[in-house]
């Protein structure tokens, strides 16, 4: 796993876009070790075939505590690196929660509440799959960004299927990104909403993320999220 990451400029990333690439985050080795643990089917608490629910086409499994450990190491690694920018867009956002420095305090906020499902997961798209815009809030505490993890080569593996953003402004039309990632890449991205300046001061805009189509291949994408679920999530 990549620790060289030039925080600051992750973070000026995320301010003006609401997303960052980290570029090489994963090795090939991991990112295939992450890919085979799908079809092995252990370690996972629940599978959701996307079809059966209205969200698009593909499949995904949630991971079971205790997470394995390179999923945890990334939970635990880049939390740090983040709360600080949380606060401040919570600050911004005129919102009152603050996030612990540390990931493990954070979980407990999230147990205490009833929220003690975990949440990283591991996403299969083939052909004709998609994934359609959504948010993963899944309870009352909410840390404000995650993480996405390319597993497979694009041009390769698989062609299409391309991570897309797109951020609702207030009474204006919605922008759409599409966010270029190789194998072992991580974005970074905001869950639900984040702050924007503008003429008067900050202002609100909402996220939301997906993917698109794949035409050929298969993909795997490793979801990381920052809180837990309640258990009826």
């Amino acid at each position: 796993m990549k620790f060289d990451i030039d925080w600051t400029a992750v973070s000026v990333e995320l301010d003006t876009h609401g997303w960052a690439v980290l570029p090489n985050l994963l090795s090939e080795a991991q990112c295939d070790g992450v890919s085979r643990l799908y079809e092995g089917g252990q370690g996972f608490r629940s599978h959701v075939v996307m079809g059966r629910h209205g969200f698009g086409r593909g499949e995904y499994r949630y991971f079971s505590y205790p997470l394995p450990p390179l999923v945890e190491a990334l939970r635990s690694s880049i939390y740090p690196h983040l709360a600080p920018l949380a606060n401040r867009w919570h600050e911004r956002m005129g919102k009152t929660v603050r996030f612990p420095p540390a990931h493990a305090a954070f979980i407990q906020r999230c147990h205490e509440a009833g929220q003690v499902r975990p949440t990283p997961l591991l996403l299969q798209y083939g052909p004709d799959d998609y994934n359609c815009l959504h948010q993963d809030l899944y309870g009352e505490h909410v840390f404000p960004l995650q993480l996405a993890v390319l597993l497979s080569e694009p041009g390769k593996d698989f062609a299409g299927g391309e991570f897309v953003i797109t951020e609702q402004r207030p009474r204006m039309q919605t922008r759409v990104a599409v966010v270029p990632l190789q194998k072992g890449d991580a974005v970074l991205f905001a869950v639900n909403s984040r702050p924007v300046s503008g003429v008067r001061g900050d202002y609100q805009v909402k996220l939301r993320h997906g993917v698109s189509r794949l035409r050929t291949g298969h993909r795997h994408t490793l979801g990381v999220i920052f809180h837990d679920a309640g258990r009826s999530s």
